[in-house]
């Protein structure tokens, strides 16, 4: 006989929380701020591996190139640690640092650092932090535009641009009521949208900072 699922019905109630829950969570904007952080991040880091990695590259043939791959090593692992600290601070988890370093970094010397894996975990985390990056520009976007469209109540008339298509400026001129209240409700439903893509990528972040950026503090409930 098949087993009953009488009592994993979804309700009424438990299918308004599950849309409308992220709109009274603190932690879904913890996500988002934590997603908006990573577009100008992003944009630091790139600017300083590419600068670092190209000049440091071009000039390995004499000691300026080794110093300068050698502080981007060093700059690789504060940095990690910064988003750790971010992750920490922003994201459900509780991250410790790694303790993989040899003798030789802790005491100063740069083998320790280049045989230690959580020096290129943290890299490979910088990377793909570009990504999030491109995340929170949509994310931010979709927000600004979301908030517009309900400000159509106190603002009408208002014109809304959507950018432009061959060169002309796409723009939506709220002027009605029945005008206003589609674009209240566009952009609740738009709100609503971008609140949960941040805790879907929010959880994205987390999984990328558990596995790369360090261990989970002894007593954490995290996975």
């Amino acid at each position: 006989m098949m087993p009953s699922i009488a009592g994993r019905q979804p309700t009424l109630r438990g299918s308004i929380a599950a849309v409308f829950g992220p709109v009274r969570s603190r932690r879904t904007y913890a996500n988002l701020v934590y997603l908006v952080l990573a577009v100008p991040l992003t944009m630091v880091y790139w600017s300083l591996f590419g600068f670092g990695m190209l000049f440091g590259t071009l000039l390995s043939v004499v000691l300026v190139g080794v110093l300068i791959l050698a502080v981007m090593l060093l700059m690789v692992r504060a940095l990690a640690g910064l988003e750790r600290w971010l992750a920490n601070a922003l994201l459900a988890v509780s991250l410790e640092a790694p303790n993989d370093l040899t003798d030789s970094g802790e005491a100063g010397g740069l083998r320790g650092y280049v045989d230690a894996a959580s020096t290129w975990r943290g890299f490979g985390f910088l990377l793909l932090k570009m990504f999030l990056g491109i995340v929170g520009v949509m994310l931010a976007y979709g927000l600004i535009q979301g908030v517009t469209l309900l400000s159509a109540v106190v603002r009408r008339p208002l014109d809304i641009s959507f950018g432009e298509v061959n060169g002309e400026p796409v723009v939506w001129t709220v002027e009605t009521v029945p005008e206003t209240a589609l674009a209240m409700g566009a952009g609740a439903g738009l709100v609503l949208f971008v609140l949960h893509l941040a805790n879907g990528f929010g959880y994205v972040a987390e999984r990328m900072a558990l596995a790369l950026l360090g261990t989970p503090a002894e007593g954490s409930a995290i996975d």
